[in-house]
């Protein structure tokens, strides 16, 4: 018979050394006992573990033994090392859920990340009075061996103040720059009440739901084990006893106005929300869709909503701004003199636009009416983003490899952010895995250049962006 001894009853890089001299000796499962006695836990025995022959296991299996070693099952030791012992042979145990080790050894991980979980959902900590500085304790009695293990959670939750968390296990104490790691202490070490504990309860008591009351389900999820530690605990009997009575009280009650906050958010839900619960599944769909839409107030001046139009799988896409005047009265875009502008220049930069799709970042046609003529108006952000919906179904659609954005209210509904154009012109950007993107000038903005030489030297750099755009979609020489 073996004895292997461990310095703690989480040493796991004692258990670690210990199984592997254990199973290199060929010493069977049955033959070893482990046991913690800490004064015997010498520098000798960890040499020698180290100067064992060396073999590989599955990393799941690591995984899945520090989590082990923290329950508290008294033959968890041997469970580990019998699985261990067994992989020498069976290299593929670690997969097979119906193996009885293997069942058992999950069953362990899983309450031992349930009682990780439920450690960080129940501490609460108390201020101590009597401090020099600032500082809060809390008792806790995890159902395993979790506390050094979500010791960091609460570093980095709670990072500027002063705390130590007291278990049976171990103590962890933070003092705003590390952790440290003492030993145990029993339940008469555990805080006292502070007056912090009353505003907790006041806050409990005014979010318990008595009509979404489900007692089974709540003592599921917060065990009566752990209400000791909870202060509002003692509210808890009084609420499930008075929860009948009070919902039949709300129920009686007169709705109540909501305020002009919920009111705004549920506003933003229904316009950022998906088009009546559906996603559209071909561009038929999306046009009219389009055609529908209430997302935004731009329908109401507008003939019609515009979609975009061209090739089903087109490898490059060109997102203007909104359809104009002659777009919102045809219902097609880029049709008006900006498209005409651009149809040139496509054919000048050698891409053929029946292998294109063209659309826009905003459907519907933002104006005001001077005398007869409706003047082009810029979408503002918000209508940007209540569109962005009906450009990314058009996207997902399409599939391209290149999406060209003609301004700056274009690269808003692609990329979501304001994107200068003369910082990024002609600069390929990763949009996506399978999606490039480039912007450059919209056709309107070289219509209204003033200067005839400025507006020829602009003129060419967009033909070269799209031949540039042409090459990077596979569809220009």
């Amino acid at each position: 018979m073996r004895v292997a001894r461990l310095a703690s009853e989480i040493d796991f890089a004692g258990w670690r050394s210990a199984a592997r001299s254990l199973r290199a000796e060929g010493v069977e499962p049955r033959a070893v006992v482990w046991t913690v006695e800490r004064e015997l836990f010498d520098q000798e025995t960890a040499d020698a573990a180290r100067q064992t022959p060396g073999f590989t296991v599955p990393a799941a299996f690591v995984e899945l033994a520090e989590q082990v070693i923290l329950n508290r099952a008294p033959d968890r030791l041997t469970l580990l090392y019998r699985i261990l012992w067994r992989l020498e042979h069976e290299p593929r145990l670690i997969d097979n859920p119906a193996d009885p080790d293997m069942a058992r050894a999950r069953d362990m991980a899983k309450a031992v990340s349930r009682a990780a979980h439920k450690m960080k959902a129940f501490v609460r900590f108390r201020r101590l009075e009597d401090a020099k500085t600032e500082s809060y304790a809390a008792w806790f009695q995890p159902a395993h061996r979790v506390t050094e293990a979500v010791a960091p959670f609460f570093a980095r939750r709670f990072t500027n103040m002063d705390w130590t968390i007291l278990t049976p296990d171990a103590c962890v104490a933070w003092d705003r720059e590390r952790l440290t790691v003492s030993e145990g202490v029993d339940p008469a070490h555990a805080p006292s009440e502070d007056a912090q504990e009353d505003l907790w309860r006041t806050y409990y008591a005014s979010i318990f739901n008595p009509a979404r009351l489900n007692p089974k389900q709540m003592r599921q999820e917060m065990p009566k084990r752990y209400w000791r530690n909870l202060p509002e605990a003692a509210l808890i009997p009084h609420l499930i006893e008075t929860a009948q009575e009070r919902a039949s009280a709300m129920v009686a009650s007169t709705p109540r106005q909501p305020s002009e906050r919920v009111l705004k958010a549920a506003l933003r839900h229904a316009r950022d929300a998906s088009y009546e619960g559906a996603i559209p599944k071909r561009l038929s769909e999306v046009a009219a869709g389009v055609n529908l839409c209430r997302r935004c107030e731009l329908w109401r001046d507008a003939t019609q909503g515009v979609p975009g139009e061209g090739a089903e799988h087109a490898p490059l896409m060109f997102v203007g701004e909104q359809p104009g005047d002659q777009e919102d009265l045809s219902g097609r875009p880029f049709v008006g003199p900006a498209g005409r502008v651009f149809d040139k220049a496509l054919a000048e930069a050698g891409v053929p636009r029946d292998r294109t799709f063209v659309t826009n970042a905003v459907k519907h046609f933002k104006h005001e009416l001077r005398g007869k003529r409706r003047l082009h108006k810029t979408p503002d952000r918000g209508e940007v983003m209540s569109c962005r919906w009906w450009l990314d179904a058009e996207r997902r659609l399409v599939r391209p490899r290149v999406v060209v954005m003609l301004g700056a209210t274009a690269a808003l509904g692609v990329i979501g952010e304001p994107t200068p154009i003369a910082a990024n012109r002609g600069k390929p950007l990763r949009l996506s895995d399978r999606e490039q993107g480039l912007v450059t000038y919209h056709p309107s903005f070289l219509l209204r250049l003033p200067d005839e030489a400025k507006k020829a030297q602009a003129y060419a750099a967009f033909v070269a962006d799209l031949r540039q755009a042409g090459r990077l979609a596979g569809i220009a020489a």
